[in-house]
């Protein structure tokens, strides 16, 4: 379909034999194509006859975006959840408005409408956590790439210091940045918060990329982050990764689609009471998958709740 498109794009008046020739395909499926192209809103015309030819209307020569509905939902839903800090990275809600300008221009109409009306529908809080700029997560992944050495000031907890690393990895964790890095001064792997990160810049020396310490860098840092007294609780959610993790942003946790409406959420808490709280906040269908320590205290709850409710 994007072959198509790019040759109507061309602006010419294609008679049918050699579009159908230049697509490599049969007059019947160029025109099973056309068809397509039609019911996604793209403006083709055609005439019959001996003369007979196609042509994209003028005015619709903008470069085709071609999503599936669940492609051009996540994408607007992305944009907008990374306005309001849910990614971490401080993107304004008017540079991610013009982004979803221009996707909607490049969008054919009964996708325009679909994505406006989830727009409309769709309210994100703002996020809590510190973010990171995109220049800096441009500076550093361009580093990374290139495998160049990265000099940069970092602001601990101990206090502040130079250091100059060998860039491996950009790892996010709900809505924190890390940069996991070999640091030459210390000799050792280390990870770096984003937001902690000013001034870098890439020198000019390179380096060969060491091996890695552990395969799931993400998940090193998840477990070394936590207390180990911190309750792991996996649940599944009926809801799409976005959106539950817009209403979920108060709870340290790991998101992994399982479709548009479902989701697998790890999250770590240090009482089932405050899990208990937000999931009843947020109004979220969920199933416990573990603990079972968890979906005993929830039924004890419920029932006490339940209990509550009848005698009064």
């Amino acid at each position: 379909m994007l072959r198509l498109l790019s040759l109507l794009q061309t602006g010419r008046q294609w008679p049918a034999a050699d579009l159908a020739s230049a697509m490599e395909v049969p007059p019947r499926t160029l025109r099973r194509d056309i068809d397509h192209l039609r019911t996604l809103g793209y403006p083709v015309e055609s005439t019959r006859g001996p003369g007979g030819h196609y042509r994209l209307v003028a005015g619709a020569a903008l470069p085709p975006l071609m999503l599936e509905h669940d492609e051009a939902i996540a994408t607007v839903l992305g944009l907008r959840l990374a306005a309001a800090g849910g990614t971490g990275i401080a993107l304004t809600a008017e540079s991610a408005d013009r982004a979803a300008t221009k996707l909607r221009r490049v969008l054919p109409a009964a996708l325009r409408r679909r994505t406006d009306e989830m727009l409309a529908s769709v309210e994100f809080g703002g996020g809590e956590q510190p973010r990171v700029t995109p220049d800096v997560l441009n500076v550093l992944a361009a580093a990374i790439a290139a495998r160049r050495c990265l000099e940069f000031a970092y602001t601990a907890k101990d206090g502040p210091s130079s250091r100059t690393v060998e860039p491996m990895r950009l790892v996010q964790l709900g809505t924190r940045w890390y940069l996991y890095a070999w640091d030459l001064g210390r000799r050792d792997w280390r990870s770096f918060r984003l937001d902690r990160i000013t001034a870098p810049k890439t020198t000019e020396v390179a380096f060969e990329p060491r091996a890695l310490p552990v395969d799931d860098v993400a998940g090193h840092l998840q477990e070394r982050f936590h207390s180990p007294k911190a309750l792991r609780i996996t649940l599944t959610l009926q809801v799409g990764a976005v959106e539950a993790a817009a209403r979920l942003h108060r709870i340290d946790g790991t998101f992994e689609a399982l479709g548009d409406q479902s989701c697998r959420y790890v999250a770590y808490v240090d009482s089932f009471e405050w899990l208990a709280v937000v999931l009843v906040l947020t109004d979220i269908d969920f199933t416990v998958e573990e603990p079972p320590e968890f979906a005993d205290y929830l039924a004890r709850t419920g029932r006490r709740l339940l209990r509550g409710a009848v005698g009064s």
